[in-house]
């Protein structure tokens, strides 16, 4: 056991409380992190040197195109949490499936949400697909980051028990002292993340070269959430899989893969052309 344990911050999960009504702050992550992708992608339609001289999308594609994909992200992110992580106890209590209020979210049921959206969105608007899927993943690490501090705050999704000197005891997870794994994901998915994309967009002007931020995204995402469940606790109902794999494993693993054969594929395809 540590020497040292460094003490949970006994932050109100509310942020905003007016009488009956609660704002908390898991909502104003999600919130923050639309308002963020918003601007972000806007930010990207306007730059035409990173599409090599003319943006393929317009202001107004970026704005109904926040409204589709958020919707992808809070149906599919409750659909699948139901679907990976609980679908047993919501098949025996179907009325709770849409309290999302609740709790309960996925990432990877989020992240399916908004590539059905992209796919829609650019068959009805009639936009390049890649296009839309390159901005949105670019700007997603953010949310995601803030999301994770959500995540702190409330005191869920803790760490493995650890003896290094910033371990902390979550008030809901017993006296062990556990890894703050939900700041290391924070750390990875979200601001590494995030930099890396910036990087590949600004620098070496990836938004040229269709599908290659998208599949970027994908691989890094990820390896940082194969890393980051190296240190988080499974969820209680699931345990541990296979060979000490976890779900969040085993959902990721595939999309290395997959951003492997897209980073391919992008790097073999020509220049976006105006």
């Amino acid at each position: 056991m540590p020497v040292f344990v460094l003490p949970f911050p006994a932050i109100d999960p509310v942020a905003i409380a007016l009488g009956p009504f609660a704002i908390r702050w898991y909502a104003l992550s999600y919130i923050a992190g639309i308002l963020f992708a918003w601007w972000y992608m806007l930010r990207q339609v306007a730059n035409a040197r990173l599409w090599g001289g003319v943006s393929p999308l317009e202001k107004r594609d970026v704005d109904d195109l926040i409204l589709w994909t958020t919707l992808g992200v809070v149906l599919g992110g409750r659909l699948g949490y139901v679907l990976f992580y609980n679908p047993t106890y919501f098949a025996a209590n179907p009325a709770e499936i849409l309290q999302i209020w609740t709790g309960g979210m996925s990432f990877h049921g989020g992240f399916l949400g908004v590539v059905l959206a992209v796919l829609l969105f650019a068959w009805w608007r009639g936009r390049p697909v890649s296009a839309m899927a390159d901005i949105s993943a670019a700007a997603a690490p953010i949310g995601l980051m803030l999301g994770r501090i959500a995540n702190f705050i409330n005191g869920e999704l803790w760490g493995r028990p650890a003896d290094v000197p910033w371990a902390m005891v979550f008030p809901l997870a017993g006296p062990e002292p556990r890894h703050p794994s939900q700041l290391y994901q924070a750390l990875m998915e979200g601001l590494i993340l995030f930099l890396v994309l910036r990087l590949l967009t600004h620098r070496y002007e990836s938004l040229n070269r269709p599908w290659l931020t998208t599949g970027t995204f994908l691989i890094g995402y990820g390896i940082a959430r194969i890393v980051g469940e190296q240190f988080r606790m499974p969820d209680a109902h699931i345990g541990f899989l296979w060979g000490g794999l976890t779900m969040g494993m085993l959902l990721s693993l595939p999309m290395v893969l997959i951003g492997l054969a897209v980073v391919a594929f992008a790097l073999k395809r020509p220049k976006r052309t105006a």
